[in-house]
Formats: structure tokens, C-alpha cells, sequence
């Protein structure tokens, strides 16, 4: 029989265990992000989702060019995005303001990427990406701002106060 505490813990008993899963990190890769968030000037819970945000992997994901973070990690990984017209297979490469995030030619018609652009179709866009479906493109325009960012749902000080013991 269940303790009445499971339901609670299947979300963490902080809040916090499942944003490393949720980001698709493991967690060593998660309190490096962390560190290096800590370490910037401003707020440390949202320079760490700001930095989190802006992971190539994610960037792919949010352009609509990949129906899931996994996905886009594939996609990265095999070789299959440009950053500026250079190949780039690092999903941890943090994108910055004025970079182009393209799908190479030969997965325009990929049944996987057609799926996820016309998915992403339908959803809102995120204001600091300019984005150009038809062509399998994405600009930044702009850092990300933690109002952006609504999915998950994070509050991001039970993540700093568990990480900075």
C-alpha cells in the first residue's frame, strides 16, 4: 500500500528533482548550469533557466523544427542543424542574439521534421525567436526573458535553494 507522501514525491519532495530530467540533463550537467548561473550577474534562478533556454537542443525544439527535446537532441547530434551555415552537433551549444538555426536541405523532407513543422503551426511562437517554418529556419532576435519561458512550470527557487546547500 502507498504512503500518503507518494503523490507528493512523484513531483519531488522540493519541486526540484525533476527539473534536471525535464531539461533532458543529467544531473552533474545540471548543477555545472547551475555554477555557471550562480556565478552571473542577476538573479541565479533566472539566469539558470535562461541559460537552460537557450541550449541548441532546446532552440530547436522551441523553432518548432522538432516535436520534442529529444527529438532535437537527435537532430543536433547527427549533424543535421546549421548554426549560421556551420554544422553544429553539440546540443548543449548556447545560442546567441543575431544566430540562424537552420534544418539542412537533405531533411526538408524528412517525415519526422515535416510532422513537427506542421505541428508547431498550430502553437503559440516564442517572442524571442523570429521564426521561418517554410524554410526550416529560426533567428534569434533577442535573449530569452524568464517570462518567456511557461513550460514546465518551474519555480525556480526551490531549485536554487536545494543546489546551493
Amino acid at each position: 500500500m502507498r504512503s500518503a507522501t507518494s503523490s507528493r514525491d512523484s513531483t519531488g519532495s522540493h519541486g526540484a528533482p525533476r527539473s534536471p530530467a525535464t531539461a533532458g540533463l543529467l544531473e552533474r550537467q545540471f548543477r555545472n548550469y547551475f555554477e555557471k548561473a550562480a556565478r552571473a550577474k542577476g538573479p541565479t534562478g533566472e539566469n539558470l533557466i535562461i541559460m537552460l533556454e537557450r541550449r541548441l537542443d532546446n532552440v530547436v525544439w522551441r523553432a518548432g523544427l522538432a516535436s520534442s527535446r529529444s527529438q532535437a537532441r537527435q537532430l543536433v547530434l547527427h549533424g543535421h542543424v546549421r548554426v549560421n551555415a556551420k554544422k553544429v552537433n553539440i546540443p548543449s551549444y548556447l545560442v546567441n542574439v543575431g544566430e540562424e538555426i537552420a534544418i539542412k536541405e537533405k531533411m526538408h523532407q524528412n517525415a519526422m521534421v515535416l510532422e513537427a513543422r506542421n505541428v508547431a503551426q498550430s502553437q503559440n511562437a516564442v517572442p524571442w525567436l523570429e521564426q521561418t517554418r517554410e524554410q526550416f529556419k529560426a533567428k534569434v532576435v533577442a535573449m530569452p526573458k524568464r517570462d518567456d519561458v511557461q513550460t514546465p512550470p518551474i519555480n525556480e527557487q526551490l531549485i536554487v535553494e536545494l543546489y546551493s546547500k
